[in-house]
């Protein structure tokens, strides 16, 4: 298990407020939120980022997300929420083991702000692209 905070938490060396567990997602409080009922869910297997977790691990991730979702949304009565996950430092990851933030947004300014500085897509550069991903996917 990697020596980053949350290896620490999965190994029981540091205590959380668990949320939700089985044999491979914990899921407990941030104890930084950004609002009311901020949620961590990370995978028990260790990895730096999606592209090198297991199928089998984001399989997982990917069967408890929504019901951790329900259950935040319930619980804070917000009926507006971000997921949010990042990979490497240059997408603001600070934690290098896979997981993902459950923010509730309640009505005003608490919770997480984004800016997205949209573009425009080019109809080549996109017919490229495709190619290139499907050829990487097989």
């Amino acid at each position: 298990m990697a020596d980053t905070i949350f290896g620490k938490i999965l190994r029981g060396e540091i205590p959380c407020h668990r949320v939700y567990e089985d044999t491979h997602v914990l899921a407990f409080l941030d104890i930084m939120p950004l609002s009311r009922g901020h949620v961590l869910v990370i995978p028990k297997e260790p990895a730096e980022t999606m592209d090198r977790l297991s199928d089998d691990a984001a399989a997982a991730l990917g069967r408890v997300l929504p019901r951790l979702c329900r259950a935040v949304m319930k619980a804070t009565g917000c009926t507006a929420y971000n997921l949010l996950q990042n990979n490497g430092p240059a997408a603001h990851q600070a934690v290098f083991h896979v997981h993902f933030h459950i923010i509730p947004k309640p009505s005003g300014e608490a919770g997480l702000g984004i800016k997205w500085p949209a573009g425009k897509l080019d109809a080549a550069d996109a017919a490229a692209l495709v190619k290139s991903i499907a050829a990487a996917l097989a």
